[in-house]
């Protein structure tokens, strides 16, 4: 299935979430975002990754990436950026399937 590259601000809807994700000191992922007017509800979550930096000798975790099948049969990657400032997005869409899957 072809992806598209995305890389856009998404912005979470309030909801229910998963505090056992909190509790590892990962991002609780939003069972909903809004995408440009276009609601995204994850379905399931199929994998999950991070990717880490180095600053001064320190390693730091970077971004947590979700790999998501979302409720239109679309798979899409959201990630959460950890070291955002405060006026920049933290959950971004990084990549989303052009078609559902059981059109093709």
């Amino acid at each position: 299935m072809p992806r598209q590259f995305i890389s856009e601000e998404i912005l979470p809807v309030p909801g229910a979430f998963d505090p056992s994700t909190i509790a590892r000191g990962e991002p609780a992922l939003p069972p909903e975002f809004t995408w440009r007017h276009e609601p995204l509800v994850v379905r399931t979550v199929l994998r999950t990754w991070r990717t880490t930096k180095v600053d001064r000798g320190d390693t730091y975790v970077k971004r947590h990436y979700f790999e998501c099948e979302i409720a239109d049969g679309r798979t899409a990657v959201i990630y959460f950026e950890r070291q955002a400032r405060r006026t920049e997005p933290r959950w971004h869409l990084y990549t989303i399937a052009s078609q559902p899957e059981d059109s093709e």
